[in-house]
């Protein structure tokens, strides 16, 4: 898929986690550009997109589960790049108890460990 076709494919994930986070466009609408808001419901939305996105298993992100849907859905020239920061980033969510600030710190690391190909809902 290409980059527009993952942002197409995940447009109801993203209404559906919108509602259930009360979030709204502009909270949420520039994550994919760095536009993090340290807030408990943007936390749990991004969460929300993880575990819609089937990367949760026993409430904790799973890395073989991320290395899986990078495989199926991501655009070839962005795959390694995707892996690599998946791989730079796994450790974070170790740090947390709470599922939305394991997903909202590893999905900033991400980010910021390659900000031109990161892709997010």
């Amino acid at each position: 898929m290409t980059r527009q076709q993952i942002k197409n494919a995940t447009k109801m994930l993203k209404k559906n986690c919108m509602a259930k986070n009360q979030v709204t466009e502009d909270q949420i609408g520039s994550i994919d550009k760095g536009k993090f808001i340290e807030d408990k419901n943007v936390m749990c939305y991004i969460a929300c997109i993880y575990q819609m996105s089937q990367i949760v298993k026993n409430n904790k992100l799973s890395y073989d589960a991320s290395i899986k849907q990078v495989d199926m859905m991501w655009p070839p020239e962005l795959k390694a790049s995707a892996k690599k920061s998946i791989d730079n980033c796994k450790q974070i969510s170790a740090k947390y108890k709470d599922l939305c600030e394991a997903s909202y710190w590893t999905a900033k690391c991400m980010y910021e460990d390659n900000p031109a190909d990161f892709i997010f809902a």
